[in-house]
């Protein structure tokens, strides 16, 4: 049975939590293949959001994604990198919170996500929630309740 402190922390809304859009490295729909690998490589992420011109989100990049898409089968295809645009390789569909979501929506979300995108009823995009975050402030709250 969960006591009333605890519920509070659990329902606390993420928005304090959230590293703000523009901290977040990100491309845009347009970009090509070429300009994502490169914020993919100077950033060290494993995937990155992808906005339209409205800062409204449309999708997630991955490293992966992008070097699959130029592996040919005797070589890596690097002139491609110029011709594949972002669209054509992000992932539409995804999981995304609100601001006005909960702690625990998040902690449920990224048990298994290292991060997840958050916007707002527009759609716009507000940041990231983290693991990391998610983590501390769970350590924070573990070692703060007696």
């Amino acid at each position: 049975m969960i006591s009333i402190k605890h519920k509070d922390f659990l329902f606390t809304s993420i928005k304090d939590y959230i590293i703000p859009a523009e901290k977040v490295a990100h491309v845009q729909v347009g970009n090509n293949a070429e300009h994502a690998l490169l914020v993919l490589t100077k950033t060290g992420y494993s995937s990155i959001p992808v906005l339209d011109a409205e800062d409204k989100l449309q999708g997630l990049l991955s490293m992966r994604t992008v070097t699959d898409s130029i592996l040919g089968l005797a070589h890596i295809e690097y002139e491609r990198l110029r011709e594949i645009s972002v669209d054509q390789l992000m992932r539409a569909e995804l999981d995304t919170l609100k601001t006005t979501d909960t702690f625990q929506k998040g902690f449920d979300y990224l048990i298994d996500l290292p991060f997840i995108c958050v916007v707002e009823d527009d759609g716009t995009f507000s940041g990231i929630l983290t693991r990391r975050v998610i983590l501390k402030q769970l350590k924070k709250y573990i070692y703060n309740v007696h």
